[in-house]
């Protein structure tokens, strides 16, 4: 086998392999299939008083649990769901529309709803509570969208779909007084498709 063969194999053999790792990196397929979620979002939610989310520390649902047995029976048209918190999304690195609600139950439960998600499909997305402003933090600088992970933040789990209504539950122990964003966030890339400002 001549020389010039040897390197042609060898040459194509590298082709092939940074092709599959860029493939394999990029999952580029992916903007061009959309996953949309329809998960059921109740209708019974009443806003919240003005405190929002400075009041709603780690101890809520025990809080919330101890008054609510003090309290008189509700009534029937009581409802289900009050909401803390809530913002409309706007484009990070991907143009991104929908809106973010942070809810609890009558119980305590604490719950984010994605209410008519719309952005790009991609590898590694997860959602995130954070204390990082909605829309960066530097005028379109090169990482504006890269500081949701430099500060506090919540995980709720990845992504489920890049489309639709969806909810996402919120751990006990995570304190939401500090938390001003709700992130669409890229794992892989560490870049943020969309945000929403909850605070």
């Amino acid at each position: 086998m001549g020389r010039r063969r040897v390197i042609g194999i060898g040459a194509g053999a590298v082709v092939v392999v940074a092709v599959a790792v860029a493939l394999a990196l990029f999952q580029p397929w992916l903007l061009v299939v959309d996953e949309t979620v329809e998960e059921d979002l109740p209708d019974d939610v009443v806003a919240t008083d003005d405190s929002g989310l400075a009041g709603d520390g780690e101890s809520d649902g025990a809080t919330d649990a101890a008054e609510q047995a003090q309290s008189p029976e509700p009534t029937r048209s009581a409802p289900a769901w009050t909401e803390l918190a809530s913002g409309d999304f706007i484009d990070a690195e991907h143009g991104t529309t929908g809106r973010a609600r942070i809810v609890r139950s009558a119980d305590g439960d604490r719950q984010l709803w994605l209410e008519g998600l719309d952005t790009s499909n991609g590898p590694d997305l997860h959602v995130w509570v954070t204390d990082r402003p909605s829309g960066g933090d530097c005028a379109g600088c090169s990482d504006s969208w890269g500081i949701y992970d430099d500060g506090a933040y919540a995980r709720l789990g990845e992504l489920k779909g890049n489309r639709g209504d969806q909810r996402y539950p919120i751990p006990d122990d995570a304190d939401l007084s500090a938390m001003t964003s709700v992130v669409i966030w890229c794992d892989r890339f560490n870049v943020a498709f969309g945000t929403a400002a909850i605070a």
